[in-house]
């Protein structure tokens, strides 16, 4: 999952940056709203923070910007303005929930859940063959083995899944995967493939993770 923070003041956008990577989100920052709006329109994001009162355009301005194009991507309000009257303006510009500073972390991350939940229906466990993934509690098991997965392979585990069936190029899982871009060298997708492969094959004869030369890779529930 692919996370774009729109927040100005450094410290806060590093704490939410640094806290949202280690619940295995990739998160892009941008610090004013120009910028966050050019970086919302150009790649996939599954969900924006947007702090209301960034320099150049404002975050109610971005979200009724973004909203033309991608009125199904959730975006969340962080701001400090707390009066009634504010907290339906934000909502009516488009966001689809507000939280007011200062918040407690927790509290957006379960926000943060919701919003996404109610997008992709997403449940507690995906499913791919006989792997079973349970995102509470970060565990990985094959039938009845239990696989230890770095939070690494667990997020490019979690994302072939959530794909499955579909080829995920090497872009795409670069950018959802690491948070970095198109231009990155992308041969650490490869290495992760393979230790990923070694760990969940263990045992097992059915490869679900296939090669799709000169692209990329797609979970499957079945070989071909």
């Amino acid at each position: 999952m692919r996370i774009l923070v729109i927040e100005d003041e450094p410290g806060i956008a590093n704490f939410l940056k640094e806290g949202l990577e280690e619940e295995h989100f990739a998160v892009d920052v941008a610090n004013d709203g120009n910028n966050g709006l050019e970086m919302a329109l150009v790649n996939d994001y599954d969900l924006l923070l947007i702090d209301w009162m960034v320099p150049g355009q404002s975050g109610i301005e971005v979200t009724r910007q973004y909203r033309k194009d991608h009125p199904d991507i959730p975006v969340i309000f962080l701001t400090a303005k707390d009066t009634v009257q504010d907290t339906v303006f934000g909502l009516e510009s488009g966001a689809n929930d507000y939280i007011k500073k200062p918040f407690s972390f927790d509290e957006l991350l379960a926000r943060i859940r919701v919003q996404l939940r109610a997008r992709t229906g997403e449940q507690t466990e995906l499913k791919l063959a006989d792997v079973i993934m349970d995102l509470n509690t970060h565990r990985v098991f094959r039938g009845e083995h239990e696989i230890n997965l770095t939070p690494k392979e667990f997020s490019l585990l979690e994302f072939l899944i959530r794909n499955k069936g579909k080829v995920c190029t090497r872009t795409r899982i670069i950018e959802h995967v690491w948070d970095i871009h198109w231009d990155a060298d992308t041969s650490v997708i490869d290495v992760y493939i393979n230790f990923l492969r070694k760990k969940l094959n263990d045992g097992a004869q059915q490869n679900l993770i296939q090669t799709v030369r000169g692209v990329g890779y797609m979970a499957v529930e079945s070989e071909s």
